[in-house]
């Protein structure tokens, strides 16, 4: 007896960013099974009225207001009936609307918060990628996607390898007998230094990571091992368990995604190339596996595999994540706000590298951690933590 089901309802806020092309790639291999519904960018008109011609969705966004007209009479001219949206709130409304079942939330930084928890608690499928909502909102999103229904299945490399190993977002159900999870980290440009050997790193060193090109902010999180920290509080939150049970093994190779360490002695690992195609297709297609046009691993090809411990001495970063998520509250938004600043200062050559994590431990212990429950509450922390951190700057010797 045959099966018959409707196509998937995807929308993809991000899309014109490499993660929104990826996801666009998956879903075109598969026709009769998914389709783009809704296509959302931030303010390229012309790449995200390109995407409309090719993937013809029911819906466009602009996130950016005073480019509606654009996207409009591009959409015209283009001859297509997908309609055209601008603003934030239209954002918000076509994440939780009947336009869609599926949300790739892969809006980058504090911008794409309010969408994915609109998502969240209108109860969709959300393929997760915007790291902020988690850090700074972890708690407010995982309660809205409990009470709502919401099925978040994160697509990042790491987390996703740790939902596959576990088949399922919760580490803490009965009979799951997770002893902890250990995430992986490349170790970034300056793995192996001591921190005297860090302290005249110049951002152009930082920046050029030695597997992977990335934006300024992110490739300077990689050689902190910030990114890494982030990733303990967003693994936190994501399968619910405790901080201690989290542990970080430096890979340098980047094959081996992250492994799950079980009661009885097991530990399951899941390997692959690095193609965001891979943990997308988990995403859409979860239960199933499809087609994500990523090629098998060749372990023969690789060679060896190597792991070694995170060195908290030179990389404090990773140590300060850690007490972060242990204080809760927003102690989390702080973190990621302060480390934003310095990181920012940092690549403007207005501060020096080690003066990175110094800025974040200082805000950290200024701001007083506190139990938040609104997203308004926790922009406004991050607000105060951006103003601790840049004073801080100023008054550095060589600021």
């Amino acid at each position: 007896m045959s099966v018959s089901f409707s196509p998937r309802q995807v929308a993809i806020l991000g899309a014109t960013g490499s993660i929104g092309t990826s996801a666009l790639d998956v879903i075109a291999r598969h026709p009769a099974r998914m389709r783009a519904s809704v296509l959302a960018a931030g303010s390229n008109v012309e790449a995200l009225v390109a995407l409309c011609r090719t993937h013809r969705p029911d819906h466009a966004a602009i996130a950016d207001p005073a480019l509606y007209e654009r996207l409009r009479s591009g959409l015209a001219d283009a001859g297509l009936s997908t309609q055209p949206h601008a603003g934030p709130e239209a954002l918000d409304a076509l994440a939780a609307s009947d336009s869609c079942d599926t949300v790739v939330a892969a809006i980058v930084g504090a911008a794409g918060l309010s969408s994915t928890l609109a998502a969240a608690r209108a109860g969709k499928r959300l393929l997760l990628a915007n790291k902020e909502s988690l850090v700074l909102a972890g708690e407010l999103l995982t309660r809205e996607a409990a009470a709502s229904g919401a099925e978040i299945i994160p697509i990042d490399s790491e987390h996703n390898a740790i939902f596959q190993c576990l088949r399922s977002r919760d580490a803490s159900v009965e009979g799951a007998g997770v002893r902890r999870i250990i995430l992986t980290a490349s170790g970034g440009p300056f793995r192996g230094r001591t921190r005297a050997e860090l302290e005249a790193v110049t951002p152009a060193q930082a920046v050029a990571h030695p597997k992977w090109s990335m934006g300024p902010k992110i490739s300077v999180d990689s050689a902190t091992l910030m990114n890494k920290g982030l990733e303990v509080i967003e693994a936190h939150h994501l399968f619910n368990i405790a901080g201690s049970r989290i542990d970080v093994l430096v890979h340098p190779q980047s094959l081996v995604h992250s492994l799950v360490e079980f009661i009885d002695g097991s530990t399951l690992a899941q390997l692959g190339l690095p193609d965001m195609r891979t943990t997308l297709a988990v995403g859409l297609g979860w239960p199933q596996r499809i087609e994500s046009g990523v090629s098998g691993l060749d372990l023969l090809s690789q060679g060896r595999l190597d792991f070694e411990a995170p060195d908290l001495e030179a990389f404090p970063c990773l140590r300060l994540a850690w007490q972060a998520m242990d204080a809760g509250g927003s102690a989390p938004a702080i973190l990621n706000a302060a480390n934003e600043v310095a990181v920012s200062a940092f690549l403007q050559g207005r501060t020096g590298f080690l003066s990175i994590p110094a800025l974040v431990e200082h805000t950290l212990s200024t701001l007083p951690g506190e139990a938040v429950d609104t997203l308004d509450a926790l922009l406004a922390i991050d607000a105060h933590a951006r103003q601790i951190t840049e004073s801080a700057i100023t008054r550095l010797p060589h600021a």
